[in-house]
């Protein structure tokens, strides 16, 4: 098993460098895109793409999917591979998913060794918080739990991208977030891996009046386009983490 600093192929360098430019981002989306960075590369997504076969992991809860009979091709999850497969053509990109409702990050750290032995992704996309502030877990807790699963995946050969809430004004008076986002930031920033800021993002858009988040749950075209925005937006922060990857000397 490779070690998460072991280095890459040079090609890396190549694949990286050689990104094309994909579909052009929706305004709306660009309006989020200065808050998509990380400082953290992904070695094993990297080394996967250079082998032309990249799987990922999806694994969350409810927010993850839309209703309706096509909800699953318009949730983040799908648009998420079809941003990467723009990214990198000739790349053969899997996104599965498992996705539960009303688990907490300790559920779901119990669940990946054997998720992480069926499916076997070079990249998992971790979301949780909500439940875990909805039930009052305690944050440290909820922080070792974190660490667990991230290990785990990383035993099994997968980079990690960790996912916090989503925003809603309807409902952050009601759940307090603050000190999960915080604690899965703090945990990011230990485990040298990306984190996707969902809610940051969410809240922002909202504050800009680009999405109405007060009436997102009666319209599902604006949930639609939300996920768009959120699948573009994930693989802009994977290319960055593979970007980074690239051996040194690779260059720009």
């Amino acid at each position: 098993m490779k070690s998460l600093r072991a280095p890459l192929l040079l090609s890396v360098a190549l694949v990286v460098l050689c990104v094309p430019a994909s579909a052009e981002m929706p305004a709306a989306c660009r309006v989020a895109e200065p808050e998509v960075v990380t400082a953290f590369p992904l070695p094993r997504t990297a080394d996967a793409i250079v082998k032309k076969k990249l799987d990922v992991l999806v694994i969350g809860a409810g927010s993850s999917v839309l209703p309706g009979k096509d909800g699953a091709e318009k949730a983040y999850p799908a648009r998420l591979q079809k941003a990467l497969i723009e990214k990198y053509p000739g790349v053969a990109v899997n996104v599965q998913t498992d996705i539960k409702r009303s688990r907490t990050a300790a559920e779901m750290s119990a669940q990946l060794i054997s998720l992480l032995g069926t499916a076997r992704p070079a990249l998992v996309i971790w979301q949780t918080g909500t439940i875990d502030a909805m039930r009052a877990v305690d944050p440290d807790r909820f922080g070792t739990n974190l660490d667990s699963g991230i290990n785990a995946a990383r035993s099994a050969g997968a980079d990690v991208v960790l996912v916090n809430s989503q925003y809603s004004p309807r409902t952050e008076s009601m759940i307090a977030l603050g000190a999960y986002n915080e604690s899965m930031r703090w945990v990011a920033l230990q485990q040298e891996l990306p984190l996707f800021d969902r809610f940051g993002i969410m809240r922002l858009w909202s504050e800009e009046g680009t999405f109405n988040f007060h009436s997102a749950t009666k319209k599902l075209d604006t949930a639609e386009r939300v996920h768009d925005c959120i699948g573009r937006l994930l693989a802009t922060l994977v290319a960055e983490g593979v970007r980074l990857a690239a051996p040194p000397g690779g260059g720009r």
